[in-house]
């Protein structure tokens, strides 16, 4: 029995490096230098596989020519997609190397749905990102998941820009969970002895002058109630850092119901617009 083992692992770790050798010779670019037949071959599967095409072993030949045809075949690409891709690759690295004993099933509460199933149902209708998409956003969410406390996660959609585009996600914090909004920006009034110095240059100054004073300024709902009930955390790709939106303003609203504008991808773009925007596309 010992000497049957080994055998089939002698068999087993030769057979491995007959695949990785002819994997290898596969893989060796044309004469050009630019597509060798192992990523032809995988084009040409995926074809089949995403058009589901009838009777494939007759109309090989004319798949391949097809494949060989498209104008992104051979193309190199740029530093921002090989960058970009870099920066997905990490997507699919597993962060918990740690085994950890599973949790009974009553127990465990996942905050993010299966978006995978979800998609499936939107794409009966021809509605969705594709399903190669739609696992990267998946993935992304889910590191959103693993980095903050959450109780509830939902893939808000995906908003195309004139330079980039924003993955927008929905999220409920954790009761007592919610992390600290940081530094924002307060518009304090202006105080009393301002106001009497301008007075008194007001009756110096012989100009007339309107009386009119804006409305005062409709205070922003707390987080978890009314319009900030979500939390909104925004990213331009799949693998990209994620941002947390700040709280929406009530002249913010009012605004944005008045305008309509491209946006450019980029949270800290002006919006420049009539009536004024009060602030960025954050």
């Amino acid at each position: 029995q010992h000497y049957f083992i080994q055998s089939n692992l002698r068999f087993a770790m030769a057979s491995q490096a007959m695949v990785d050798e002819a994997k290898a010779f596969l893989q060796k670019p044309d004469s050009e230098g630019k597509v060798s037949i192992y990523d032809h071959f995988c084009a040409i599967l995926n074809n089949v596989l995403e058009g589901r095409t009838e009777n494939p072993v007759d109309i090989f030949e004319d798949i391949s020519k097809d494949v060989k045809n498209q104008p992104d075949f051979d193309r190199e690409l740029s530093e921002d997609e090989v960058a970009m891709a870099k920066t997905q690759s990490l997507l699919f690295e597993r962060t918990n190397v740690e085994e950890v004993d599973p949790e009974p099933e009553d127990e465990v509460e996942m905050p993010l749905p299966d978006l995978m199933d979800n998609s499936y149902y939107f794409e009966q209708a021809g509605i969705g990102l594709g399903r190669e998409e739609t696992f990267r956003v998946f993935l992304a969410l889910k590191n959103l998941v693993d980095t903050h406390t959450l109780q509830n996660v939902r893939f808000w959609g995906k908003v195309f820009g004139t330079e980039r585009n924003y993955i927008i996600a929905e999220v409920e914090y954790r009761e007592g969970a919610e992390e600290e909004e940081g530094e924002e920006e307060e518009e304090t009034e202006k105080p009393e002895d301002d106001e009497e110095e301008e007075e008194k240059e007001d009756e110096e100054d012989s100009i007339p002058k309107p009386d009119y004073k804006p409305p005062a300024k409709i205070p922003k709902e707390e987080n978890g109630t009314g319009c900030n009930k979500k939390t909104y955390f925004v990213c331009n790709e799949p693998g990209s850092e994620w941002v947390k939106l700040p709280p929406v303003d009530p002249a913010e609203i009012v605004c944005a119901r008045q305008i309509k504008k491209f946006f450019t991808g980029n949270l800290e773009a002006p919006v420049i617009s009539y009536p004024p925007f009060p602030g960025n596309e954050t």
